[in-house]
């Protein structure tokens, strides 16, 4: 998180009861979130592990405000003037941003119904990270009045995460910083960022396009946020503590409690951050650009803890020599990778509905060509296409093993036919991405066969008693919603329209001979309309052909009804009958 407005110091003694409580809090032994073989996110009873890499979280696993949520309940007792209404007051969502979160969570019961992500789940999010878009600073539409921008990642206190998007979002070509309301990190927004207010264009820095992302990204891997062991894996994924995870469910147990909408800018803003002292701006700030030092003789707003207004005396010179500087930070595995090799991944290729039979592997190396282990690649689906990944998205992120491999969860293909790429990139490093290109091609049958075996009979000018039904398979499977092609056929040889014999009919009675646009069900049936015959006699052919190939030819006769043996026709009546 990060960010924001100039920090309110409280009193000692404030700030001692805040770090208590929030020491009771990790003592509550909430599980922890590690990442099991397929990338997925899994919670355990042990502390997180130090080891995730921050640029596999939304944040960064940036700072953010540790204020606690009031003791009092949130629908105090009217009385004015009482402590019940500091509840009350933390209880006020700026409106704005309470509408980007209800809008956000109305959207996941559509789209991810099996969430249920609770819209105050969003709020707590919110008031963590960024204090509410900072009071509710934001205008109509929802874009925040001036940036909201975290600390460099810069290794200095925090984690480490050199610049993946050349200053676009965060304004820092040499690190990343968490942005906007939600505190995305640049690389994480890449991916995960959406159009909440539907302005065409995904901004982290608008409160309804950062609900809309924190929301898909909270419910992505099929995550159910009404059990406890989601709840509290989709809170660590978004900034890996123990201390974030307790903070946030505390808040969000505060506002399911209650809540009201206040107006935009007068929300109550926090004062005390998890880094404490670590600068932090709501503008962007250029690297290496110098700070200004307050002059000595400026009075310190509220002055010393003791309650004085009075400048703080000017210390005298310091006799301590200089501190020795930190050594460089070792590398970590994600600095020594160089490019992304294909490790055997073969063509990608699959019929609309079927999932790919080839899996995309990519190897991380270095530039002596060695593996490295330990590093998140990122695979994410481009192109126009609803093609997936298994999990469902778009995208999916996984540690390369000891051998520098990084295994994709396998794709699903929609039921768009074509082209589509999915790339393959480093987390946290800007070197050139890996594309693969896959096919999707339209579903087909190699088999088709009639369901029934009568014979199809009838006579001049009448209607055939049964209808047509073949069953359509594929390598011996079900061929669902193969598209399919039915002709009444001058000959065998001759697969040209017939202008005679049995023809179907169309919405209007009109005689039609070629049925097109025809599909098979999901039971790989298709059953042919009705057939009728002219007044020619003979035999005739009906051929189906199907996508992939499979065709069938069914035999049509008409002939006259057959007499009976000896039957004689009838003597006339008796005239004086």
């Amino acid at each position: 998180m990060a960010a924001q407005f100039g920090r309110l110091r409280k009193g000692a003694v404030n700030t001692t009861v805040a770090a208590v409580v929030v020491a009771a809090l990790a003592a509550s032994q909430a599980p922890g979130v590690t990442t099991d073989d397929a990338g997925r996110k899994v919670t355990t009873g042990t502390q997180p592990s130090p080891d995730t890499p921050a640029e596999d979280s939304a944040t960064g696993n940036s700072p953010y405000y540790t204020d606690l949520p009031p003791l009092n309940s949130p629908n105090p007792s009217p009385t004015t003037g009482t402590p019940a209404n500091q509840g009350a007051g933390e209880a006020g969502i700026p409106a704005t941003v309470l509408d980007a979160y209800k809008k956000a969570a109305t959207a996941l019961q559509d789209a991810k119904p099996g969430c249920n992500l609770p819209w105050e789940l969003l709020a707590a999010i919110g008031k963590v990270e960024s204090g509410q878009a900072r009071g509710g600073r934001v205008d109509a539409n929802g874009n925040t009045l001036s940036k909201i921008l975290g600390p460099q990642l810069n290794g200095n206190g925090f984690a480490s995460i050199s610049d993946t998007d050349g200053g676009a979002y965060d304004g820092d070509s040499a690190y990343d910083r968490a942005v906007g309301p939600m505190q995305f990190i640049p690389s994480t927004w890449e991916w995960a960022g959406r159009d909440g207010n539907g302005d065409g264009k995904k901004d982290p820095n608008n409160v309804y396009d950062a609900a809309l992302a924190a929301g898909h990204y909270l419910c992505r891997f099929g995550w159910d946020l009404s059990t406890k062991a989601d709840l509290d894996s989709a809170i660590l994924s978004y900034n890996n503590s123990q201390d974030y995870l307790n903070l946030v469910l505390r808040w969000l147990e505060f506002y399911r409690k209650g809540t009201h909408e206040i107006p935009d800018g007068t929300g109550t803003l926090p004062s005390d951050r998890s880094d404490d002292t670590a600068g932090a701006s709501p503008t962007p700030t250029s690297p290496g650009t110098p700070t200004t030092p307050a002059s000595p003789s400026t009075p310190r707003p509220g002055g010393g803890n003791d309650g004085s207004t009075s400048p703080r005396p000017t210390p005298p010179p310091s006799t301590t020599p200089p501190a020795t500087p930190s050594p460089t930070p070792t590398p970590t595995p994600t600095d020594t990778v160089h490019h992304l090799e294909d490790a055997g991944t073969a063509k990608l290729s699959a019929m609309a509905g079927d999932t790919f039979t080839e899996k995309i592997t990519a190897r991380a190396e270095t530039e002596a060509g060695k593996a490295v282990a330990k590093v998140r690649i990122r695979f994410t689906i481009i192109g126009d296409t609803d093609a997936a990944f298994s999990t469902g998205e778009k995208y999916a992120t996984v540690l390369t093993d000891t051998a520098g491999k990084a295994l994709a969860p396998a794709l699903k293909a929609g039921e768009d036919t074509g082209e589509f790429v999915v790339r393959a990139t480093v987390v946290g490093r800007i070197i050139a991405g890996l594309d693969y290109t896959a096919t999707v091609t339209e579903r087909a049958a190699d088999t088709l066969a009639r369901t029934a075996d009568t014979a199809l009979t009838c006579i001049p000018g009448g209607e055939f008693a049964d209808q047509v039904e073949v069953k359509a398979t594929y390598k011996g499977a079900v061929a669902d919603k193969v598209a399919a092609t039915a002709t009444l056929i001058k000959s065998a040889d001759d697969a040209t329209e017939n202008d005679k014999g049995p023809y179907f009919k169309d919405a209007d009675g009109k005689t039609v001979r070629t049925l097109s646009g025809l599909t098979t069900d999901a039971d790989g049936l298709l059953k042919l309309p009705k057939l009728y015959a002219d007044d020619t006699t003979g035999t005739f052919l009906l051929r189906i052909n199907t996508a992939g190939g499979a065709t069938l030819t069914v035999e049509l006769k008409v002939a006259p009804a057959e007499t009976s043996p000896g039957a004689t026709p009838s003597d006339s009546a008796s005239p004086s009958a």
